[in-house]
Parts: C-alpha cells; structure tokens; sequence
C-alpha cells in the first residue's frame, strides 16, 4: 500500500500539538507507520510523548527524525485560514506546521510507503519522532536516543526534515549546526539612597563591566563552512521603579552561537574567568548561570552527504549546498550517535502567521525521499 502525503500532512495539521501537548499528533504517525507494518514504541517523560518506530532488524538503518510539536499560531484572526483547519487553496496548504515540520513528516511516510511497495526492504527504517522539538528540548529526542542505546538500538544514518530551504525547494542541506550557549549574569550588591551611594553598592557599573569585556573578544574569523561565532546580548534588567534609589540587583542575559572551534565548556570557563577577573570595589558579587543547549558539530562531506545530493539534484535538476547556518536543532543530539543532516522543505513561513507550502512541494519532498530510500538501500555509504 502507498499513503498520500498530502492528506496525511492534514491530518497532522488538524491536531493542535503545541509544545508539549501532543493532541494526537503521534497517533496519527503511529497509525500510519503501523499500516506499513513498522513495529512502534511510545516514549513519555514528565509531559512530553515521543515515538520510535522500527521496521526491519538488519542493517544498515536508516533512521528518519523529526517533531510534531509546533508552536503556537499566534493571533488566529490573523490568519487566512484556521490555522488547524489545513485547508488547501490553489494548490497550498494552510496551517501550523505545515512547514515545519508536519509537511516533512507525511512526505518521509508516503516516501516509506512507495519504497516498500517496489521493494524488499535488505535493512531497517527507521523513525524518531518527537514532542519536544519547540520546547526546552529536554524530554525528547536526548532523552529517546538515551534510552535506545541502552536498549541496543542503533542506526546507521540519520536524516532530520526540518525546512532547511529559505526561498525555493533544493537550495540547501544542512550537515552541521553550530552550537548555542545561554548565560544570565546575576549581579548583587546593596540597596541606598543615591544622594549617599557611600552607603549603598551598585550593582549595574560591574555588571557592564563584564560585558564590556566579554563583548570585546572576537572569538573567531569563522571556520569553513561555519560563519564566526558571535555573542548577542538579549536583555538587560535592572527592574527599578525609582529614579533615587540605588538598585541591590542588576541582570543581562546573552546567547553565544559558537562553531566547531569552540566547546561549551571552554566557553564557559572563559566567561567564569572574565566574571573573576572584574573588580567589583565592593563586598557584592556577579554570578554566571551557564546552559550549553548544544555543541557545534559538522557531518563531513563524502558518500552519505552525496547521496543526499544527487537524490535532490536528480528530482529537481538543481543541487543543493552543504550549509551549517540558522539555530539549533535535534541534529544536535543526534550526532552523538551517528552521521546526521537535515533536509526538509521551505521554511520562508515557519513560526509565521499564514504558514504554508506548496502541496506541490510536498510531492516532490515525498519523491526526494523515495529516491534517497532508494539509493541507500542499493549502495550503502561507508
């Protein structure tokens, strides 16, 4: 049997699986993949549900990824169409996460389902889906691959549908991601009047002090093919009401987006020891709380990335480039355990009032995918 994309990318569409609300989302995937004969586990923890779903026990596996949850649709008034409602007019589809990433997610079933009706399948597919994808990332996909390892799965090579294409379908694969750190600066000292700030300590001249410091840096050039690393302050709070009060606290937030010639951990003893080095000329003190979300990390060009590339350029006529470029993603957990990339359709609406992609997108996504199915199954990269 073979499945429609299109109205499987709907049925996902009309549930309303906002992060971490599952709203039958994974039921829909369950089904389907059931209907195909793959043998399918759920996994909970705390609030999110996630599944895996396994057909075949040889190898190689080629295991496809990606999230049900999406994000909220904002101001639905705004909208053309309901955005749950996924209705399709002059030949696109409406609705949240028919971008990112439920559109992927019926093209990889729809793609399984035509592979296994012209073939006997010599490996295993299989599927990591996720619930936690737009979230905090923390009940998810880490916590999936945690379990399976310690249950023996494996697989050989994994492909993520996230919309990687920014303008039309074929532009990019992406074969890394760099990595993200998140770090408030928490600085205290003591309240006063600011007529006598002899009897008070400011918090706010070290807290810039800091960041001064830390902002001067150039931590990189860049390292092909990552663009450089760049820390962007996001906010600074000092929360006073009062023009004659000196404050006792004073916090900044900043994100650093870091490539592969950094780690977490050396970032964050740099910022420690940036924080250390600030005199404070008082008895207060500035704490850093540091999370590293992901590590930067790059699947290397050679026969998985190629195989991926002529699969596109074979359907569409163009070739798409390896990049490493926009957020983070679960490819980051990923390829802890095996080579990842990520390729999936256009993302120009993502998180956008009006999401939307061309059903004839979609089509072609399911034929890419057939084609990749195809060709790894034949030759098996190294």
């Amino acid at each position: 049997m073979t499945l429609d994309p299109v109205s499987l990318a709907q049925r996902l569409i009309q549930r309303p699986s906002i992060t971490p609300v599952d709203a039958g989302a994974l039921d829909v995937m369950q089904d389907a993949l059931e209907q195909l004969g793959f043998s399918c586990r759920r996994y909970r923890f705390e609030d999110v549900d996630n599944l895996y779903a396994r057909l075949g026990k040889a190898e190689p596996c080629f295991m496809f990824a990606g999230h049900t949850d999406v994000v909220p649709p904002g101001d639905e008034a705004a909208w053309s169409k309901p955005p749950f409602d996924a209705e399709t007019e002059d030949g696109v589809l409406w609705g949240r996460g028919a971008a990112d990433m439920k559109g992927a997610l019926a093209a990889m079933v729809a793609a399984t389902s035509r592979y296994l009706a012209d073939n006997q399948l010599p490996g295993s597919i299989a599927y990591l889906i996720t619930g936690d994808e737009e979230g905090k990332a923390i009940n998810g996909t880490k916590k999936v691959l945690e379990a399976l390892a310690e249950e023996g799965e494996r697989f050989d090579h994994c492909l993520v549908g996230e919309p990687t294409n920014p303008h039309q379908l074929g532009e990019t694969i992406k074969s890394g991601r760099r990595g993200s750190l998140n770090c408030t600066l928490v600085a205290r000292g003591r309240q006063g009047h600011v007529a006598y700030p002899e009897r008070a300590e400011n918090p706010i001249p070290p807290l810039l002090a800091v960041l001064d410091k830390l902002l001067a840096r150039t931590l990189d050039e860049g390292h092909h093919p990552f663009q450089p690393s760049n820390l962007e302050v996001t906010t600074i709070d000092v929360g006073n009401p009062t023009t004659n009060v000196i404050p006792a606290e004073a916090r900044a937030n900043f994100n650093i987006r870091f490539n592969i010639k950094h780690t977490g951990d050396e970032l964050s003893r740099w910022i420690y020891d940036e924080v250390a080095l600030v005199d404070l000329d008082f008895e207060g003190t500035i704490e850093p709380n540091i999370h590293v979300t992901g590590e930067a990390f790059l699947t290397p060009a050679g026969a998985f990335t190629t195989l991926l590339q002529d699969s596109v350029e074979a359907e569409l006529g163009r070739r798409p480039s390896l990049t490493t470029g926009g957020g983070t993603s679960d490819a980051r957990f990923i390829q802890l355990y095996g080579p990842v990339a990520e390729f999936g359709l256009v993302g120009a609406t993502m998180h956008q009032v009006d999401e939307r992609v061309p059903v004839s997108d979609i089509e072609s996504l399911t034929r890419i995918y057939t084609r990749i199915l195809d060709r790894y199954f034949s030759e098996p990269p190294a």
